[in-house]
């Protein structure tokens, strides 16, 4: 009689069909995401131990992680104030003690002089002197096969209730139904010869379990062969995914705003200076899109000081042009109101009015924007999260412009798209940010989103030189602050709390002030900071805009401060503090004329870091945000640069954007054979990879 053979859907299989999962741990499982048996499969592990292989004692190394077998030569309790059991084993070939400060008296009884005893542990010490302290040990029996395993062994994140052991013994049964169950491989034969790809169990099977020669430095950096086969296909997914949602988007109209040149014309003539070439180029791709039926979906990357505001304020104009709203979005009230009082500067003098909406306002005042907003009598509109509101109402929303994007929430970026939607049209969207990205990544990470980058700074800027020096010679800081007062030149001074604290160790930006006003008496010095009222921070602003202070005592809110030609010096205190994109960001504030301009980053040298070294060090050889971006990417990971961690975006399983940057071209290229050849296969991989999570790109 024939057997029968069942195939299971390890996608669909429970957790709960595995031997010693009952209801409690099956609930433990499914808090833990491990749902399914697949799920346990790309559950991978995060490093591995080595017990392959049995390692004589004379060839120990210190900071080793090994196998030893070795006969007990002396157990003793060594009475001290705080008792310890010292084993001492022989091989022949060198000695190794081991020490338990926590025994029990069975462990003492186990070990007995004569014992052969095969230990796991990690080597301290140094010479021949070496000893593991509380090792995995168990006597070695003569039914024990001669090597402890035939695999390397795997490490996986655990929880609380599900440890390494459980982990896998379920894996164990995981991979053995990888073979009779039901596990699909998506990517065709074609994908998988030209990119010399394993097949998915392969991968599975060989991450989980590594032979004995395995690479194990390969294993922890990801860059193993079976590794980067699961990588290429979570990114594929994520890719897909989001070429996906963009055709979805495709689908949605817009309405069709064509350039009409009356405002644009009149603002570009207006402006104090001719816009660069990339600012015009940018400009016209998303005049360009402005005019389509379908919503615009642009992401414009500029470094610091590149223009793009103008750019926005231009995109804006185009939608009032044809009777619609614009409005701006910002992710802090700082950044908000200097977006705030540069369109009040470039439009009010066309005729526009202009809507200001943040979190402060509050009664009467608040009242009358909601009525200008709700309207149409405020034809642009600039804000911050306050603009989700439920008592904001727009009257026609034809183009949504959304700063530092990646600072906002996934479900925040969707509600404001969904709040424009009228008369059948979907509102257009144009995203900025001026954390550069390489763009082969870009195109991965935002392949939802046409994608333009405003790659040259405006003329006349001088490239800021950068120093770094310790607290201790604040006195040759501040003599050089002198100096650039006597010679006119102004001087921002940066700190980042408001007020002492004892836990960070910050000089405050107010004890700061007074005591350089003490020390500069000929100097006007100014103060701002974020706790103060806006038209008090306006005020001192626009007085050191006008040169009547010498130098502005602030903390990061002028990280997105005023234009000031003539502010040729920043000190930075506590800069190990700030991580580097902040530093880039403050240090834009200078260098913005033909003057010579400087940054000095003073740190604690008590309290320094390694990444902050190297941070520093950074700031000090390079001004090219493209270069300072990479290495922020390097020392923070993307999750941290682009924002996902905090949005949901490319939240990675096994893929690390950075360390597999090379595999995204051949990503693209797999995921255009996809689309035109196995389109029934893009809903399989990207369940598979992203499931729930899809929905952020729509943001």
């Amino acid at each position: 009689m024939e057997t029968k053979v069942i195939h299971y859907d390890l996608a669909k299989l429970p957790c709960q069909a595995l031997d010693g999962v009952g209801a409690r741990l099956g609930e433990r499982l499914t808090e833990y995401g491990l749902n399914t048996v697949q799920d346990l499969l790309f559950h991978l592990p995060f490093r591995y131990q080595d017990r392959t292989r049995i390692t004589p004692l004379g060839r120990l190394r210190s900071g080793d992680q090994v196998v030893v077998e070795g006969v007990i030569e002396l157990a003793e309790v060594n009475r001290t104030r705080r008792p310890t059991l010292l084993i001492k084993l022989w091989d022949g070939t060198g000695h190794l003690t081991l020490r338990f400060f926590h025994f029990t008296p069975g462990q003492q009884h186990l070990f007995k002089p004569g014992v052969l005893l095969r230990c796991f542990g990690e080597v301290r010490g140094w010479s021949t002197q070496f000893e593991m302290v509380h090792p995995e040990c168990q006597p070695v029996t003569p039914h024990m096969p001669p090597h402890s395993q035939d695999s390397l062994t795997p490490i996986y994140s655990a929880t609380e209730g599900i440890n390494q052991r459980l982990l896998r013994q379920l894996t164990d049964q995981a991979l053995a139904l990888l073979g009779e169950g039901y596990l699909p491989e998506y990517l065709p034969d074609q994908i998988l010869n030209s990119f010399q790809l394993p097949k998915l169990a392969d991968a599975l099977r060989y991450v989980h379990r590594p032979p004995p020669n395995a690479s194990v430095e390969q294993l922890l950096q990801g860059t193993h062969p079976a590794q980067q086969r699961l990588a290429f296909e979570e990114l594929l997914a994520h890719h897909l995914s989001l070429r996906r949602l963009r055709q979805n988007l495709q689908i949605n109209l817009a309405p069709t705003l064509p350039d009409n040149k009356q405002l644009t014309s009149a603002l570009l003539n207006s402006l104090p200076f001719k816009l660069t070439a990339a600012q015009a180029r940018v400009l016209q791709e998303v005049k360009q899109d402005l005019t389509q039926p379908n919503p615009m979906l642009r992401l414009v990357q500029g470094d610091v000081g590149s223009g793009k505001t103008v750019v926005a304020a231009l995109a804006i104009l185009q939608a009032v042009e044809n009777n619609y709203q614009g409005v701006l979005m910002a992710p802090t009230e700082l950044l908000a109101e200097q977006h705030y009082q540069n369109f009040r500067k470039w439009l009010e003098p066309l005729g526009i009015k202009i809507a200001w909406l943040a979190g402060k306002l509050k009664g009467k005042v608040r009242n009358e924007m909601l009525e200008m907003i709700t309207t149409g009598n405020a034809k642009v509109i600039v804000g911050t999260h306050a603009l989700f509101q439920a008592d904001v109402q727009f009257n026609r929303l034809g183009l949504v412009v959304i700063d530092e994007q990646h600072r906002f929430g996934v479900h925040q970026r969707l509600a404001l798209r969904e709040k424009g939607y009228s008369e059948g049209l979907y509102p257009h969207q144009l995203i900025m940010t001026a954390t550069p990205i390489p763009r082969t990544l870009a195109m991965t990470v935002y392949a939802d989103l046409d994608y333009s980058v405003i790659d040259e700074l405006p003329p006349g800027r001088t490239p800021v030189q950068t120093v770094v020096l310790s607290d201790q010679r604040r006195h040759e800081v501040v003599a050089r602050v002198q100096a650039s007062c006597c010679e006119h030149r102004q001087v921002y001074w940066v700190c980042p709390l408001i007020e002492e604290s004892e836990v960070l160790q910050c000089q405050a930006a107010e004890t700061t002030a007074a005591q350089l006003t003490e020390y500069l008496p000929e100097a006007k010095v100014g103060l701002v900071h974020g706790r103060m009222k806006s038209a008090q921070k306006e005020a001192v602003m626009a007085a050191f805009k006008a040169a009547e202070l010498d130098l502005l005592v602030a903390t990061t809110v002028i990280e997105v401060g005023v234009d000031v030609p003539n502010a040729s010096l920043m000190v930075i205190e506590n800069a190990e503090r700030l991580g580097l994109a902040q530093l880039h960001q403050l240090r834009g504030r200078v260098g913005r004329g033909a003057i010579a301009s400087y940054c000095v980053l003073l740190y604690q040298h008590d309290r320094l870091s390694q990444i902050a070294k190297e941070r520093l060090a950074i700031m000090r050889k390079t001004n090219d945000g493209f270069m300072i971006a990479k290495r922020d990417l390097e020392l923070r990971g993307a999750g941290e640069v682009l924002g996902t961690k905090q949005s949901g975006v490319m939240q990675l399983k096994v893929a690390d954007l950075l360390r597999d940057s090379h595999l995204l071209p051949k990503v693209q290229q797999a995921a255009e054979i996809i689309l035109r050849e196995f389109p029934e296969r893009v809903e399989k991989l990207v369940r598979r990879w992203v499931a729930h999570r899809e929905k952020y790109g729509e943001a």
